[in-house]
């Protein structure tokens, strides 16, 4: 086989040294090299490398001469990397601090910018906002037979939102801290309802947003956020 042949396999290399590490299951300190990698995978020594440098860039592992590579503690990992959220998510041991995290994060950042994306949002903007709500009711009374239709609309009232604020720090967040609404339709109790009886907020929020009420849009959005019983549950722990 050749090494073109061989580097689409870095991805499920990379997924599974990843996960590996995000669960334990690699533990702090242990120590492996490029050889080791080739031979476990049976890749080529190419997707070894970019293996090993995408880990190093994510935080998970450092490398050094005649050592190769080490696995770093949970403080040195690029918690807001995507990749990292969605291995932990996906892996059972390291899931429900990852949605913990998520959660207070959220729940801190998310308010704010609903307060600024009433005052912000354009025309345009405060009035996709206010469809995608009454849309989220009407997949509510009458569920999809589309799979997903429902999570897919709920994360593109939230993005908006983050969008709408037109801050870029809030922007760039959102899609690490969005990750939280994948999770939970996913591995969380409400699988087969991801906006979780929460349509009619929804819409008083996108309400608030277009008045320009900067009070009234952070308030509900934290009603919104802990209106779900698992977040609630994990907010203060």
């Amino acid at each position: 086989m050749t090494d073109s042949q061989r580097v689409p396999l870095v991805n499920p290399v990379l997924d599974s040294i990843g996960t590996d590490i995000v669960a334990g299951v690699m533990k702090v300190g242990q120590t492996f090299t490029l050889t080791d990698i080739e031979r476990k995978f049976d890749v080529s020594r190419t997707v070894a490398r970019e293996t090993m440098r995408t880990l190093e860039h994510m935080g998970l592992v450092k490398t050094s001469p005649r050592v190769g590579l080490t696995v770093l503690p949970q403080t040195s990992w690029v918690s807001f990397d995507p990749t990292v959220i969605r291995w932990r998510l996906t892996n059972d041991k390291a899931r429900p601090a990852q949605q913990r995290s998520l959660n207070q994060l959220r729940f801190a950042v998310e308010p704010i910018a609903a307060s600024v994306a009433a005052g912000a949002a354009t025309n345009d903007e405060r009035a996709e906002i206010l469809a995608l709500a009454h849309r989220l009711v009407e997949l509510e009374e009458r569920p999809s037979s589309r799979v997903g239709e429902a999570l897919e609309v709920d994360l593109k009232f939230h993005t908006l939102i983050f969008t709408a604020s037109h801050n870029e720090m809030f922007v760039s967040l959102a899609p690490s801290l969005l990750a939280i609404l994948k999770g939970r339709s996913v591995f969380g109790s409400q699988k087969r309802n991801p906006i979780g009886k929460t349509a009619a907020l929804h819409v008083e929020l996108a309400e608030a947003i277009k008045a320009g009420n900067h009070v009234d849009a952070q308030n509900i959005s934290r009603r919104v956020l802990l209106d779900s019983r698992d977040e609630a549950e994990q907010l203060y722990r």
